[in-house]
C-alpha cells in the first residue's frame, strides 16, 4: 500500500534559526492575540472523506468491488466485506504512522483514549460503512431499478400513478436522515467507556438514552412507507378496469418492491453517513502539518557538541498561559556529566522534552475539530443548542487555558552550529538514550523490551546471540540481572501490561538496561534511580557513572548524593539558570540555593565508627500500591479465569429478566404490542389474497365497493400495526436503557472491587477492560430491547402465516411448511452459524492488533525517544495483514452460504409457484387460498430468517451478559461482607504482624519468613531495606495474621477498613480533570470546605504554585495529568490523601520525586499530620524517616533491627551502613 500525502511543514528545514514573533502590532493587540490562541480549527465532514477512503484502494480492489456488482447477492457482499477490511487495515497503519510524526502536545491535547478509540471503535464503525453495509446498498439499488424497469414496461401510466408514494419515502428519508445521523454523532460523543468523573458518566449516560429513544422512534417511522404502499391498491383500481390484471398485479408488486427497497437502504445510508465522520476523524490527523523532520546526519552534524539555549522562553501548548521557561539561557557541555536540579516545575524535565524534540520552538498546531455538515440555511431549535452548550462543557477539559495573555515562545536551541530543528530527528534520538522519571515497558519479554534500545544503533541487525549478550551486560551493569535470575524464566518472562508486574525498582533498572545497551553518545537521566533502594543506587550509580564517560550526560536528580561527582551542576529556579558550578564551589555560596537544597537532605550519621562498608543481600518484596510477582499473578489469575461459568442464551436471558422484576410490565406489554404486529403477516395475506380476486372479477363497468372495501382494510390494518410499532419500539427502547444503566453500574463496581492480580491477566489489560466495559453493555442492550422485541414480532408472524396457510390451503401449506420452510430456515441457520463465526475471528484478530496500537500510543514518549515508529507500525503492519489473509480463509465458506441461502429462497418460491399451480389447475383450492398461503409462507419464511438474523446479535448479547454476570460474581466477597468496624480509633491504629508468612506458589524463595513487628497506635513508623519492602491487603497471607487495633483485618469488611487508611504510591495517579477534582476525589465534595481543601494543599506544599496558574483550583491537568511536572503531581497526590484525615497514613516512596525544598517542606506536613494519627513510610531516601518514632529495617523476609535514628546508628549495624553509603 502506498499512498501520498503531502504533509504541510510550517516551518523549512533548512531554515536558519526561527523568526521571532516580535512586538505586538496596531493589527494585532493583546486581546486578539488571547483570541487566537483560544481558537481550535473546525473541519466539517463531508462526502468527500467517505470518497477518499478508496484512495487506499489497489486496482485489484476495484476490480472486486466491479465483481461485487455483477456477482450473486452472497458473494458481492462479501467481496464488498473483505475490501472493507483491507481498506480499514490500510488506514488504521496510516494514522499511527502520522501520529507517531506528531509532536506529544498532539496527544496530549486529545482526550483521554480519542487516539486509541479512534484505531479501535472508529475504525469498526468506518470499516462497515465501506463493507457488507455498501454491498447491501448496491443490492438493494441494483432491486429498485430491475423493479422500476419492469414496471414501465408492464405499464408506465399506472407506475406514474403508484410511484407517486415515492415521494413520500423520500420526504420521511429527508427529513429524519440527517437528524438519526446527528443524534448518532452525539451518541459517539459520550460513549465513553471509563468516564473520569462518576457524576459525568450518569448524565453523559441519561442523555444516551433519550437520544437512543429518539433516534429508534424516528427510524421506526419510516415504516410508515410500507403502510402507505398499500393505499396504491385504491389508485390502481381504475386502470385495472381498462387493463390486465396480471399487468396491474406486476406493476403493484414492483412498486412495492421499489418501496420496501428504500427503506431498507436507510440503514445502509446510516452507516455511510457514520463512516463519513469516522474517516474525517481520521484524516484530522493524517492531513495535519507535521513538525519539521530536518535533513542533517553526520558528518555534516556532530552529536559530541554542546548542546546551547539562546534566550529560550517556552509555555507548553496545553498551558499556553503559564511561562515554563523564562529566557533560559544554557549550555550542556559535550563529554561531561551536567547535572540539572532545582525545585519540582522549574523546567528541569522541559529541557529533556526540548532536547527529545518532543517539543518545538516553532508554532505548534492544534488538531481540527470534527463538525458535522449543518444543512444551509438551516435553523437551529433551542433545544439543539442546549445540547451543543452541554457538549462544550464536556470537551472543555481538554483545551487550553483560557485566561492571561499567551506566552510568545522563542529563542534557539543548537548543537555544533545547527539549529536542533535541522538535524534528522531520527538520527539525533538514536544518539540519545533516555531515562525517564516513570519508565514504561511494553507487554513483552524482559528481553524485548531491552533489546528495544538496540534499533537505531550500530548493533539493530547484529545476530540474536550477540544481542542477547549485549542486553545481559546491559542488565548486569544497571544491576537488574539480580532479579533477573531469580525469575523462572529469566529475560523471557512477561513484564505484564505496561510493566505492571514488576515493582517500580525493577521497572527502573530495566528502563536504564534499555538506555545504556544502545552506548548512546548522549546520555538522560531524568530521575533514573528514584525507585531504587540505597544499596541498589550505589551499584546502579556506579554503573551510569561508568556508563556517562566518554559521552554527554544530562542528569536530572531530587536525589543530590547521586550528582556530588558531576563536572557541572545547573540549578534551575522559575526557568532561569539560578548557580552553576561543581558541588564544591556551589557548597561554599553562603546561602545558596543548592547548598540549601543539599542541607535539607542531610542526614545525621552520629559519631564516626571504624566499621566496614557491609551490604545485605535482600529480595524484591511486594510495594504498599504495586503488584509484584509474575508467577503468583499467572497462578492468580489463571484460577479465577477458570472459575468463570458458560452460560447458554436462554440461562443469561432468564437470569437478566428475573433479575430486572421493576422493567417486567415494560417486558409485557412490549410482547402484547409484538404480538399484534405479528398478527399483522398472515392478516395482511388474507387482504392481499382478497384485492387480487377483486382485480380479477372486475369489468369494464363493474362495482368498485368490493375492491374499495378491501384497501381500506388494509388502511385500517397500516394504522392498527403502526400504533403497535409505536409501543414496541418506545418500551422496548426504555427497558433496554434502564437495564442497561443498571448492569453498567454494576459491571464497573465489580471491576473496580477485583483483586490486584486480576488485571495481571492478559485478557484483564487495561485496554481490554476499557473496551468490554463500553461494549458489553451496549450489547446487552441490544439483547434486552429492540432487537429481543423484533424476535418476538417474528416468532408471531411465523405462528400467524403458518396458521392462516393450513387454515386456506392445507396441501399447499403442507408442502411449503415441510419443505420451503425448513430449508430457507436451515440455510439462514448455517449462514449466521458462519456470519457469527467470522465476525468473532475478525474482532479477535483486530482485537490482538488494537491492544497492540493502543499499548504503543500510550507509550508514545519511550516509542519516539528509541526511534521505535518504524518497528511499532511494521509490527502492526504485520497483525493487520494476518487478520487479512485468515479473514479471506474464511470469506470463502461464507459468502458459498451467502449465494446458497439467497437462491434457497427463490428455489422455494418457485416450488410454491409450482405446486400451487397443479393445484388451481386441478381445482383443489381456489385463487384466495393460493395468494393467502403463497404470501403467508414467503412472509413467514422472511420472518423466520429475520429472526436468525438476530443470532450473531443474541450470542454476542450472551456473552457479553456472561461477562458481567461472571465479573459481579467474581468481586471478592470480604468487599460486600457486613462486619464490625474498627473499635477505638481515635488517634490512630495499632498495626501488628503476627508471624507473617508468604511467598508465590511458583517460587521457592519465600517473600517474608515468619516477620512480626508491632506499630503503635499514633506513631510514625519508617520501613526500609530493599527496593519495594513493604506490605499490603492485596494478597492472602500463607501464614501468620494482620491485627488493627487488635483485630484481623481479615475479619473487617474492606469498605471500612479503607476509610481509614490513605496511601501515597511511588508513582501518582491523577486522572483527566481539575486539580479541585483530582485532590476532592473519594470524598464528598460538599463535605470539604474551601478551606480545608487549601490547607491540605499548604500541607502538601502545593497550594503556592496552583493559586499561580490562571485557572487556580480550576485548572485543567490533562490525561493522567500531563500538564504536571512529576513533583507537582506527587504533591497534589499527597494533598488528595491528606483531605480525607486518614487514621492511618501509609506514604510509599511518596516524596521520591519532589526536589530538597519541596520533600523539606512535606516532610514537616508529615510530622505534623502524624499527629492524632499512625504513619508508616516506606522510604529508599533515609532522610524522610529520620525523625520516626521507629524504623524497621527488612531483609531477607525477616525483621533484622528497630528502633528510632539515633538508637539504629548506635547499634552500628545494617542501617548504619545504608546512611553511611548515603553520606558519603
Amino acid at each position: 500500500m502506498t499512498v501520498d500525502h503531502h504533509d504541510k511543514i510550517e516551518k523549512p528545514a533548512n531554515s536558519p534559526s526561527p523568526e521571532p514573533q516580535g512586538p505586538l502590532t496596531k493589527d494585532e493587540t493583546e486581546d486578539e492575540l488571547q483570541a487566537k490562541a483560544k481558537v481550535r480549527p473546525e473541519r466539517t465532514a463531508n462526502f468527500k472523506d467517505y470518497l477518499r477512503i478508496f484512495s487506499y484502494a489497489t486496482k485489484w480492489d476495484f476490480f472486486a468491488y466491479a465483481a461485487g456488482f455483477f456477482a450473486s447477492i452472497g458473494a458481492g457482499i462479501f467481496v464488498f466485506r473483505m475490501i472493507g477490511i483491507r481498506l480499514s487495515s490500510a488506514i488504521r497503519l496510516h494514522y499511527l504512522q502520522k501520529l507517531f510524526g506528531q509532536s506529544i502536545h498532539v496527544l496530549d491535547s486529545m482526550p483521554p483514549g480519542y487516539a486509541t478509540g479512534t484505531i479501535t471503535s472508529t475504525a469498526n464503525v468506518l470499516q462497515l460503512g465501506i463493507s457488507e453495509k455498501l454491498g447491501t446498498f448496491v443490492e438493494y439499488n441494483s432491486t429498485i431499478v430491475a423493479a422500476i424497469i419492469v414496471a414501465f414496461v408492464k405499464n408506465w401510466s399506472l407506475t406514474l400513478v403508484t410511484s407517486s408514494i415515492i415521494l413520500y419515502l423520500f420526504l420521511v428519508l429527508g427529513t429524519f436522515l440527517p437528524m438519526i445521523l446527528k443524534v448518532n454523532a452525539l451518541i459517539t460523543k459520550v460513549a465513553v467507556p471509563l468516564p473520569s468523573k462518576t457524576s459525568t458518566a450518569d448524565q453523559e449516560l441519561g442523555r444516551g438514552q433519550s437520544w437512543c429513544g429518539c433516534q429508534r422512534s424516528f427510524g421506526e417511522r419510516q415504516n410508515g412507507g410500507r403502510v402507505w404502499c398499500r393505499i396504491t391498491h385504491f389508485q390502481a383500481i381504475r386502470p385495472v378496469r381498462r387493463g390486465n390484471p396480471p399487468t396491474c398485479l406486476s406493476v403493484l408488486l414492483s412498486v412495492m418492491i421499489v418501496v420496501l427497497s428504500l427503506e431498507r437502504t436507510s440503514t445502509p445510508l446510516l452507516a455511510v453517513g457514520k463512516a463519513t465522520v469516522a474517516a474525517c476523524e481520521f484524516f484530522v490527523v493524517i492531513d495535519a502539518p507535521q513538525p519539521a523532520k530536518g535533513t542533517l546526519k553526520e558528518p555534516e552534524v556532530s552529536s559530541t557538541q554542546d548542546i546551547i539555549f539562546e534566550d529560550v522562553t517556552f509555555a507548553y501548548p496545553s498551558r499556553p498561559h503559564v511561562k515554563v521557561l523564562d529566557g533560559l539561557d544554557l549550555r550542556i557541555e559535550a563529554g561531561k556529566i551536567n547535572a540539572i536540579v532545582g525545585p519540582s516545575g522549574g523546567g528541569k524535565s522541559t529541557i529533556v522534552g526540548l532536547i527529545q524534540r518532543w517539543y518545538t520552538l516553532q508554532d505548534q498546531h492544534v488538531l481540527a475539530k470534527v463538525i458535522e455538515k449543518e444543512k444551509k440555511g438551516g435553523r437551529k431549535n433551542k433545544k439543539d443548542e442546549s445540547d451543543e452548550d452541554v457538549d462544550a462543557e464536556n470537551v472543555v477539559d481538554n483545551e487550553p487555558e483560557e485566561s492571561g495573555p499567551p506566552i510568545e515562545v522563542h529563542g534557539r536551541i543548537l548543537t555544533a552550529g545547527q539549529l536542533l530543528d535541522d538535524i534528522d530527528l531520527k538520527w539525533w534520538r538514536s544518539q540519545i538514550g533516555l531515562v525517564s522519571q516513570e519508565p514504561f515497558l511494553f507487554n513483552d519479554t524482559i528481553y524485548k523490551n531491552v533489546a528495544y534500545g538496540l534499533i537505531g544503533s550500530p548493533w539493530e541487525n547484529e545476530t540474536e546471540d550477540k544481542k542477547r549478550e549485549l542486553v545481559r551486560e546491559a542488565c548486569r551493569e544497571s544491576f537488574a540481572d539480580e532479579f533477573i535470575d531469580r525469575l523462572p524464566d529469566g529475560l523471557d518472562t512477561l513484564v505484564g501490561d505496561s510493566g505492571a508486574k514488576l515493582s517500580g525498582g525493577q521497572r527502573q533498572r530495566l528502563a536504564i538496561a534499555r538506555s545504556i545497551v544502545r552506548k548512546p553518545r548522549i546520555l538522560i537521566l531524568d530521575e533514573a534511580t528514584s525507585a531504587i533502594d540505597v544499596r541498589g543506587e550505589r551499584i546502579v550509580q556506579a554503573a551510569l557513572d561508568r556508563a556517562a564517560k566518554d559521552r554527554t550526560t544530562i542528569t536530572i536528580a531530587h536525589r543530590l548524593s547521586t550528582i556530588k561527582k558531576a563536572d557541572r551542576i545547573i540549578v534551575l529556579k522559575k526557568g532561569k539558570v539560578a548557580e552553576s558550578g561543581t558541588h564544591d564551589n556551589l557548597m561554599t555560596i553562603e546561602g545558596g540555593v543548592y547548598s540549601g537544597l543539599v542541607h535539607a537532605q542531610s542526614l545525621s550519621l552520629g559519631e564516626p565508627t571504624d566499621a566496614g562498608d557491609e551490604s545485605v543481600e535482600t529480595e524484591d518484596k511486594p510495594t504498599l500500591a504495586n503488584v509484584t510477582s509474575i508467577a503468583a499473578s499467572e497462578i492468580d489469575t489463571s484460577t479465577e479465569a477458570s472459575k468463570d461459568k458458560a452460560r447458554n442464551f436462554f440461562t443469561s436471558f432468564g437470569r437478566l429478566f428475573y433479575e430486572s422484576k421493576n422493567v417486567w410490565p415494560a417486558f409485557f406489554l412490549t410482547l402484547f404490542a409484538g404480538a399484534c404486529v405479528g398478527a399483522g403477516v398472515p392478516l395482511q395475506a388474507w387482504i392481499f389474497g382478497k384485492i387480487i380476486v377483486s382485480f380479477n372479477d372486475i369489468g369494464t363497468d363493474s362495482d368498485l365497493s368490493g375492491s374499495n372495501f378491501w384497501s381500506l382494510m388494509f388502511v385500517v390494518l397500516a394504522s392498527g400495526i403502526g400504533i403497535s410499532y409505536f409501543v414496541v419500539v418506545f418500551v422496548a427502547t426504555r427497558m433496554s436503557s434502564t437495564i442497561r444503566v443498571k448492569y453498567q453500574k454494576q459491571y464497573f463496581d465489580a471491576v473496580m472491587f477485583q483483586k490486584t492480580s486480576f488485571f495481571d491477566h492478559e485478557d484483564h489489560s487495561h485496554g481490554t477492560i476499557t473496551s468490554r466495559l463500553g461494549q458489553d453493555p451496549k450489547q446487552l442492550e441490544e439483547l434486552m430491547g429492540l432487537n429481543m422485541a423484533s424476535v418476538f414480532v417474528a416468532l408471531f408472524n411465523v405462528v400467524g402465516a403458518i396458521s392462516i396457510a393450513f387454515a386456506f390451503a392445507w396441501k399447499l401449506a403442507l408442502v411449503s411448511c415441510c419443505v420451503v420452510l425448513p430449508i430457507m430456515i436451515v440455510s439462514a441457520y448455517w449462514r449466521f452459524k458462519y456470519e457469527l463465526a467470522f465476525e468473532k475471528m475478525n474482532n479477535d484478530v483486530f482485537a490482538e492488533s488494537s491492544k497492540f496500537a493502543s499499548e504503543s500510543i500510550g507509550a508514545f514518549r519511550t516509542v519516539t525517544s528509541l526511534t521505535l515508529e518504524d518497528s511499532i507500525c511494521l509490527r502492526y503492519q504485520n497483525l493487520l495483514n494476518e487478520h487479512v489473509v485468515s479473514a479471506y480463509r474464511k470469506a470463502r465458506w461464507v459468502s458459498i452460504l451467502f449465494g446458497f441461502s439467497d437462491s434457497a429462497s427463490m428455489a422455494c418460491q418457485a416450488l410454491n409457484f409450482w405446486w400451487g399451480g397443479r393445484l388451481l389447475s386441478r381445482h383443489e383450492i381456489g385463487l384466495v387460498a393460493f395468494f393467502v398461503c403463497f404470501m403467508a409462507i414467503t412472509n413467514g419464511s422472511e420472518a423466520a430468517g429475520q429472526a436468525l438474523g438476530f443470532g450473531p446479535n443474541s450470542a454476542m448479547a450472551s456473552a457479553a451478559a456472561n461477562r458481567i454476570l461472571n465479573m459481579r460474581e467474581s468481586k471478592p466477597r470480604d468487599k460486600v461482607s457486613t462486619s464490625q468496624e474498627i473499635p477505638d480509633t481515635d488517634g490512630g491504629m495499632s498495626i501488628e504482624l503476627e508471624n507473617i508468612a508468604f511467598k508465590y506458589p511458583t517460587r521457592s524463595t519465600p517473600v517474608f519468613k515468619g516477620l512480626s513487628l508491632k506499630i503503635e497506635k499514633g506513631q510514625f513508623a519508617g520501613l526500609v531495606g530493599a527496593s519495594g519492602s513493604g506490605k499490603n491487603r492485596f494478597y492472602d497471607l500463607d501464614k501468620g495474621r494482620i491485627l488493627l487495633n487488635g483485630k484481623d483485618a481479615t475479619d473487617i469488611n474492606l469498605y471500612e477498613y479503607r476509610k481509614y487508611f490513605s496511601l501515597v504510591a511511588q508513582e501518582a495517579t491523577l486522572f483527566q480533570g481539575t486539580i479541585r477534582e483530582n485532590i476532592l476525589l473519594g470524598v464528598d465534595p460538599l463535605a470539604i470546605t474551601d478551606e480545608q481543601l487549601h490547607q491540605a494543599c499548604r500541607d502538601a506544599s502545593i497550594h503556592d504554585f496552583i493559586v499561580s496558574l490562571p485557572e487556580g483550583y480550576n485548572t485543567n491537568i490533562g490525561s493522567r495529568g500531563v500538564s504536571l511536572s512529576g513533583g507537582q503531581k506527587q504533591r497534589v497526590a499527597i494533598a488528595r490523601a491528606l483531605i480525607r484525615d486518614p487514621k492511618v497514613l501509609l506514604l510509599d516512596e511518596a516524596t521520591s520525586s519532589l526536589d530538597s525544598e519541596s520533600e523539606k517542606l512535606v516532610q514537616s506536613a508529615f510530622e505534623r499530620a502524624s499527629e492524632g494519627r499512625t504513619m508508616l513510610v516506606v522510604a529508599h531516601r533515609l532522610a524522610t524517616v529520620q525523625n520516626a518514632d521507629v524504623i524497621f529495617v527488612l531483609g531477607d523476609g525477616q525483621l533484622l533491627e528497630h528502633g528510632n535514628h539515633a538508637e539504629l546508628l548506635k547499634r552500628r549495624g545494617v542501617y548504619w551502613n545504608m546512611v553511611s553509603i548515603l553520606a558519603r
